[in-house]
């Protein structure tokens, strides 16, 4: 009897994380309805909406379950995923993180990489890299998410966002924190750095 409960444990443990671990192919059909903004291949067509492909599977899952929560609010968002199921976010996560972002076009801004790379000592700005990751390919376990290759037009916004507090569903108010330090001119160079940088 104890065999038979341990096997069924395992077989339980082992669905939900096959369930957990989403299916790109299963995704990528869930996933027509995110498309028309974010791009069939998850590089999106509007500066002002963001590229979702190569993103953090963490920090997407997290996303769209507050978007469902009410944690992150954006009226068209909450319609798209209202109905979502987990495996429906699994999946549809599991296709988008799997795709290959594309790099804006054009010379690095140099005073946005001394800014993600350094920080700001004088205005007390820390480096980006500390928890983005040197090359802005995010840190899965954290749930900080890929900048590299994101549009420079989302970026600035949610910068402005986190600043003016319209977001707040950042992990204990780190990003928040971060943007009130930072001036218009910052964030539009640490916006344009991370728009070209391909990695």
């Amino acid at each position: 009897m104890k065999g038979l409960h341990f096997a069924l444990s395992m077989l339980l443990g082992f669905s939900a994380n096959a369930i957990a671990a989403g299916d790109p192919a299963a995704g990528e059909e869930k996933s027509v309805m995110c498309q028309g903004c974010h791009g069939q291949d998850g590089n999106s067509f509007s500066p002002e909406w963001p590229s979702l492909a190569g993103q953090i599977p963490s920090y997407l899952s997290k996303q769209l379950r507050d978007y469902q929560s009410g944690a992150r609010k954006d009226e068209t968002m909450t319609s798209m995923v209202e109905g979502l199921s987990e495996e429906d976010i699994a999946d549809i996560v599991a296709y988008f993180s799997s795709q290959k972002t594309k790099a804006e076009e054009g010379e690095s801004n140099s005073k946005g990489r001394e800014l993600y790379v350094g920080g700001n000592r004088y205005t007390n700005v820390p480096s980006c890299a500390g928890c983005h990751g040197p090359s802005a390919t995010g840190n899965d376990p954290a749930g900080f998410p890929r900048l590299a290759g994101q549009k420079a037009g989302y970026t600035i916004k949610a910068l402005n966002d986190f600043r003016t507090e319209a977001r707040t569903n950042d992990v204990n108010g780190i990003m928040q924190g971060v943007a009130a330090k930072m001036s218009d001119k910052d964030i539009a160079a640490v916006a344009e750095y991370l728009a070209t940088l391909d990695k």
